[in-house]
C-alpha cells in the first residue's frame, strides 16, 4: 500500500510518496513504485518527496508531513483524506471511498493464473508450490489464482501451499520464506511462486541453492537468479505512480476506483534473456491461450 497527494493541476510542486512497510529497494512492490516516480522525474525535471516508513502507524504522519509542505503525494489512507480534503490522494491496493481519493487495484489473480500454467507445465515432480506472504485476502486471491491456472494447464498436478505470517512482518522475513521453501521442496516442490516482498527472496535463494525453480513477484526478478527463476508476475505499480504525478500535473487526474488487469496490461509475467531458456514454447502457446480466455471473459479467475 502507498499513497500520493498528486499536485494541482499545472503545478511544478514535487509530488510525494510513501512507500509500503519495507525497503524502498526490495526488487519488489516498493521498488516499481520508485520506478515510476523516477520516470516522472526524469520527463518532468521535477523532483519529488519520499517517505519509509518502519511500521504502519507512521503513514498518516508522513502523508500529513508531505501534505503540508505542499507535497504532490502517492499512498492514502482515510484519516488523512479526511483531514486533508484539499490533498488529492492515491491508494494502491486498497479502496478508500473519498472525493478525494484515487484507489488503484490490480487483478492479480488474471497474471497468478499466467504463472500458474508456466509453473504446472514446468514441473517435472508434478508438484508445484505457494508461498504468500501476511494471511490476507490480496495474498490468498494471488494463490487461488495460480492454483486454478497449474490446474487448467495440468489437472493432475498436486499443490503445497502457505503463508508466513499475520502481521505485516509476513513482508519482510527471507529467513522464513527461505525455511518454508525447504520445507516445500522437502515434500516434493520443484517450482515454488513466492507471493511474499522481501520474504520472498528467501525462497528465491532457497530455490537457488536447492535447484529449483521459482517465480518472482511485483518487479521483474528474473535477473536476481538467472535460470532459478522462471518467470516473475509484474504487476505494474510503477504505472500507477508514473499516471498519478502526471495526471495531476495536467489537470485530468479523477478520484474513483481504477482497476488493472491482463487487458489493461496492469500485470502479466515477465519474459527476458534470464529465463528464455527456462520457458518453452509449448508453455507460451499454453500461457498466452489461458491470457485471451482471461481477456474474453470465458475465465474468470478465483471468483468468489
Amino acid at each position: 500500500m502507498m499513497a500520493a497527494a498528486p499536485a494541482v493541476a499545472g503545478d511544478d510542486a514535487a509530488p510525494g510518496i510513501v512507500y509500503a512497510q519495507g525497503a524502498k529497494f526490495d526488487k519488489s512492490f516498493n521498488e516499481a513504485a520508485y520506478t515510476g516516480a523516477e520516470r516522472f522525474k526524469a520527463e518532468t525535471g521535477i523532483a519529488y518527496h519520499e517517505v519509509e516508513i518502519t511500521n504502519d502507524s507512521q503513514r498518516v504522519q508522513a502523508l500529513s508531513t508531505l501534505i503540508r509542505r505542499g507535497a504532490p503525494v502517492v499512498g492514502a489512507v482515510e484519516t488523512a483524506a479526511d483531514r486533508f480534503p484539499e490533498a488529492r490522494l492515491v491508494i494502491i491496493d486498497t479502496v478508500v471511498d473519498k472525493p478525494n481519493v484515487q484507489s488503484v487495484v490490480y487483478r492479480e489473480q488474471e497474471g497468478a493464473f499466467l504463472v500458474g500454467v508456466l509453473a504446472a507445465m514446468a514441473s517435472k515432480s508434478g508438484t508445484i508450490g505457494y508461498l504468500g506472504g501476511m494471511d490476507i485476502p490480496i495474498i490468498r486471491r494471488i494463490g487461488r489464482g495460480y492454483m486454478e491456472g497449474a490446474r487448467w494447464a495440468v489437472p493432475a498436478i498436486a499443490i503445497i501451499d502457505n503463508v508466513t505470517g499475520t502481521t505485516p512482518a509476513a513482508f519482510v522475513d527471507p529467513a522464513r520464506g527461505a525455511e518454508l521453501a525447504r520445507s516445500q521442496f522437502d515434500r516434493g516442490v520443484d517450482v515454488i511462486f513466492a507471493a511474499a516482498g522481501i520474504t520472498g527472496f528467501g525462497a528465491l535463494q532457497a530455490a537457488k541453492d536447492a535447484g529449483r525453480l521459482a517465480i518472482g513477484m511485483d518487479s521483474n526478478q528474473n535477473p536476481l537468479f538467472p535460470g532459478t527463476v522462471l518467470t516473475s508476475l509484474l504487476k505494474r505499480v510503477d504505472d500507477a505512480v508514473y499516471d498519478a504525478f502526471t495526471a495531476a500535473r495536467a489537470g485530468t487526474w479523477q478520484p474513483g476506483v481504477r482497476s488493472f488487469g491482463l487487458a489493461e496490461r496492469g500485470v502479466d509475467y515477465a519474459m527476458d534473456d534470464n529465463n528464455a531458456a527456462l520457458v518453452t514454447a509449448e508453455m507460451l502457446v499454453k500461457a498466452e491461450a489461458a491470457r485471451a480466455e482471461i481477456i474474453a471473459g470465458r475465465i474468470r479467475p478465483a471468483e468468489p
